[in-house]
């Protein structure tokens, strides 16, 4: 059958196609749904070709775990909640790190305990057995590295969201430390590039590389967890490729350059919007401030839900913030439909969406794209931000850090510098809260004390309700 290999070629081929145009189609809301059954496509046509290599051994197996994963992934697909989103995707692409890992791992004590010389031509000879060029234990040994990272890293980001660590370890000297571990780990790749291929060493530097994943997020505050996902993210694409250099699978080369890509892309763009630098999230202590903090002069003034329906009721733009609050409590759909209310009156309704809300990129946009809210109406924060200043009344629900002002005006804040939807800019401001505890950088919020912030205390739900209840009362 000397075509089949040209079929497996060209499913590859087209696989990686599907991957792309599902990519680019995700760059839209409007798209997206169509784009990830395209890239899940791809996926399919990439493993059933896979299976038809001549080559391939223990398909049985292989067959056995597609089907437990698969299970896996379609049962806890269809039970986790949209709030326990992030945590899955986190462990999701752990589990892809860890993958990509495992491939370095194989290939590298496949070659355990041989006699390995480096000759002269940058080849390595072993006893006449086959051995990998230099190339391929480079590429081995990064992915393995980088793989083994974004794995045990991910897991910690998990761990994070789920509420099972507190949301920072920090100890004097971290950062050399951190350094150190990565220095060791990267010593010992060189070694083992350099034809040192013994078991010990292998595990060695499988440990360190896990040890610095973990080392790497344990500083790293909860709130800034969209960042590390993205970047975890990136690792995984960057591993996958590297190790389908080794495999020479051209599906793996592509697929996990293309996620290298777009992860890289998008931690930059959440870095920028955190106002962090990449070798801040890599090495640095999130949140890390020094001083005492300004003190928050006024009080929080509460209001009740029928004066906040009347008060949006006769206004006549609106901007709606939501947050990560709107998600635990499940409101979006009661936000969607008070909106509607409002916009039947004749009011000008927008919502708002800080670039890192809620736990990971896009966490909001799916949500109110749950809801049903039009994506015309759905704006950015560059976007919206000038038109505060005329908005007539802001509603915050379940947003916190992103709209606190000490953003912009207290050097000791751990969240200084990072820019903010300008809420505090409006005429008047509604915020949704449950209590009077802080966001989840563990900081007070100085909006919330304004002199033209109302706090419409209680869950996001019930507190949407009591506003549709109120407006349809207006209108009655």
């Amino acid at each position: 059958m000397a075509w089949l290999p040209v079929v497996i070629k060209a499913c590859y081929f087209l696989a990686a196609l599907l991957f792309i145009l599902g990519l680019k189609r995700m760059s839209s809301p409007r798209s997206a749904r169509g784009g990830i059954v395209w890239a899940g496509v791809g996926m399919l046509v990439a493993v059933l070709a896979t299976f038809a290599l001549p080559d391939l051994h223990n398909r049985g197996l292989i067959l056995a775990a597609v089907l437990i994963g698969v299970s896996a992934a379609w049962w806890s697909g269809r039970r986790v909640a949209m709030t326990d989103m992030p945590q899955m995707v986190a462990l999701y692409n752990g589990m892809g790190g860890g993958a990509a890992a495992a491939i370095g791992a194989a290939e590298l004590f496949s070659y355990a305990g041989r006699s390995v010389t480096l000759l002269d031509g940058g080849q390595f000879t072993a006893n006449g057995a086959d051995t990998p060029g230099t190339a391929q234990l480079v590429l081995a040994v990064l992915g393995a590295l980088i793989g083994s990272v974004s794995f045990s890293g991910s897991l910690i980001a998990f761990a994070k969201l789920q509420g099972w660590l507190d949301r920072r370890f920090v100890f004097p000297g971290q950062r050399v430390v951190n350094m150190l571990v990565l220095a060791s780990a990267v010593v010992l790749g060189g070694m083992i590039v350099s034809g040192q291929l013994s078991g010990p060493l292998i595990v060695a530097f499988f440990v360190l590389a896990l040890l610095f994943g973990l080392m790497m997020t344990l500083p790293i505050g909860g709130a800034d967890m969209p960042v590390v996902i993205s970047l975890y993210n990136a690792f995984t694409g960057l591993a996958v490729a590297f190790e389908g250099f080794v495999l020479q699978n051209e599906a793996m080369i592509i697929a996990g350059t293309v996620v290298g890509a777009a992860g890289t892309l998008l931690t930059q763009l959440m870095a920028k919007a955190m106002n962090r630098s990449i070798g801040n999230v890599l090495f640095g202590s999130f949140g890390a401030a020094g001083g005492e903090a300004q003190a928050i002069a006024g009080s929080q003034k509460p209001i009740e839900a029928s004066d906040a329906a009347v008060m949006m009721a006769y206004a006549e733009r609106v901007v709606i913030v939501p947050g990560y609050g709107m998600a635990v409590a499940q409101a979006q759909h009661k936000v969607w439909e008070f909106a509607k209310l409002l916009i039947e009156l004749g009011v000008k309704v927008k919502f708002a969406i800080h670039p890192v809300a809620g736990r990971m990129p896009g966490h909001m946009n799916v949500l109110l794209a749950e809801a049903g809210v039009p994506y015309d109406l759905i704006a950015d924060m560059d976007d919206i931000n000038p038109e505060f200043p005329q908005t007539d009344v802001a509603l915050v629900i379940g947003a916190n850090d992103v709209v606190n002002p000490l953003a912009k005006t207290d050097p000791a804040s751990p969240i200084y510098g990072m820019p903010i939807l300008d809420v505090s800019a409006a005429k008047q401001v509604i915020v949704v809260k449950r209590g009077k505890g802080t966001g989840f950088a563990g900081i007070e919020n100085a909006l919330f004390y304004a002199d033209n912030a109302r706090m419409l205390y209680g869950d996001g739900q019930a507190a949407a309700s009591e506003l549709v209840a109120a407006l349809k009362t207006l209108e009655s």
